[in-house]
């Protein structure tokens, strides 16, 4: 048996790539069944100030795809990650390192402690993230139209 029965992980998962991966084959080796909620297009605008490149539809349906998930479900803000592990039962949430320490959790984490929850943080998979991805995309688009 795994060390945790039902984990958690959220992400915007656009242009999926292999940080993404590495969270979910992660996370899904220390838990029993592994929920994915996946941000909304207007969570995503509302607190990165940009449209994701890929829908959310779309996006939810790529992760739903995967054998390491088991249950995809919409992310609406970092508070809907509380409202998750209350429906569903969760034991564990699993994140990316880059979000320790930040104020949004350092909140979180209070909660989830009230909970009986306990946060696992992975590193981060350096040198990669869809943000890369698009200023890369940007800027081979320029140099081929300057060409």
């Amino acid at each position: 048996m795994k060390k945790y029965r039902i984990g958690l992980t959220t992400g915007v998962f656009d242009l999926f790539h292999i940080g993404h991966l590495n969270i979910l084959k992660n996370a899904k080796s220390q838990c029993d069944i592994l929920i994915v909620g996946v941000s909304t297009d207007e969570f995503v605008q509302a607190y990165k100030q940009k449209t994701p490149v890929i829908p959310f539809e779309d996006r939810k349906q790529i992760v739903e795809a995967l054998k390491y998930v088991d249950l995809v479900v919409p992310q609406t803000s970092h508070e809907s990650k509380l409202q998750l592990i209350d429906n569903h039962n969760v034991d564990v949430m699993f994140h990316g390192n880059d979000w320790k320490g930040s104020p949004t959790f350092n909140k979180l984490e209070a909660e989830f402690k009230r909970r009986n929850v306990d946060i696992v943080y992975f590193d981060y998979t350096a040198g990669v993230s869809s943000t890369k991805l698009v200023e890369t995309i940007q800027q081979e688009t320029v140099l081929v139209v300057s060409a």
